[in-house]
């Protein structure tokens, strides 16, 4: 019979927020999976806990998921956790969870802190509905994709920083959220918790030296804003809706494929009337 995955969330900052059933896990299991041994050990150390540890992180996901895996078909029961809060949320474990359950091995989550949720119930932004983002990725093409999402987003948006793409992410973010409400969460849970309110313009001024990894809480744009761009779309030619998107910094191929989903076309019939377009 095969072992037990456990997804166990760990503390964010504070180690007082570890749930009692994440230390008896924790304490139960064959062996821990972590992100960071070294970070993980302090943790273990803090709870008495002595366990053998494994190294799984982005560089070693693929290696070490076979390995992982084989253990669990033995029969070991393994916990997995990141450096802090709830692995797979922008950290490593959706691999072994993809391949435990092909596997037929069960899968059990530990639930506990998780950075984008902390931060969002202390924005004081609506949290009926929201998207989480994750990083903005480099790729510029990805990235431009990403920031129009957000900009015609109807719910909240939710994104991580590391601080030193802090500055550059608010300068991206300033032409397309305009006066909505941001809020900066950082060292959440810790001694120097800090959120900072305003809108991507304010902040960029407010924001002197980024330090600590970052959450950011982005207001949603008001149905009103994108029916009044729906509507100045609909009103351009093929010609100024093209120059339109062309002006923000998308290629041929992402206009195209922008301006048929705007006008409800198939993008082939887009791509006829601009073929010959540089």
């Amino acid at each position: 019979m095969s072992g037990i995955l456990y997804i166990v969330a760990t503390p964010i900052g504070n180690l007082e927020d570890i749930t009692l059933r994440a230390i008896r896990i924790l304490k139960e299991v064959d062996i821990i999976a972590a992100e960071d041994t070294r970070h993980t050990l302090k943790l273990l150390n803090h709870l008495e806990i002595t366990k053998p540890m494994i190294s799984y992180h982005r560089h070693n996901e693929e290696i070490k998921t076979d390995e992982l895996i084989h253990q669990l078909l033995e029969g070991k029961n393994i916990a997995l956790v990141s450096d802090a809060g709830t692995p797979v949320i922008s950290d490593p474990g959706e691999e072994i969870v993809k391949v435990a359950l092909e596997q037929d091995i069960k899968v059990t989550p530990i639930p506990g802190p998780c950075a984008l949720i902390t931060a969002l119930i202390a924005s004081g932004i609506d949290a009926k509905e929201f998207a989480f983002l994750g990083f903005l990725p480099l790729n510029k093409k990805n990235r431009k994709e990403k920031l129009i999402q957000i900009e015609k987003q109807e719910i909240t948006s939710i994104l991580y920083e590391a601080p030193h793409k802090l500055m550059q992410t608010l300068e991206d973010l300033v032409d397309i959220t305009k006066q909505r409400k941001i809020v900066l969460a950082r060292e959440l849970t810790k001694i120097h918790e800090e959120c900072i309110y305003g809108t991507a313009e304010e902040l960029l001024n407010k924001i002197k030296e980024p330090k600590g990894e970052y959450v950011i809480i982005i207001e949603k744009n008001e149905k009103t804003e994108i029916q009044e761009e729906k509507e100045m779309l609909s009103k351009l030619t093929f010609e100024e809706h093209y120059h339109y998107y062309e002006k923000i910094g998308l290629n041929k191929k992402e206009i195209i494929k922008q301006i048929a989903k705007d006008r409800n076309v198939n993008k082939n019939e887009i791509y006829q009337k601009f073929i010959n377009k540089a």
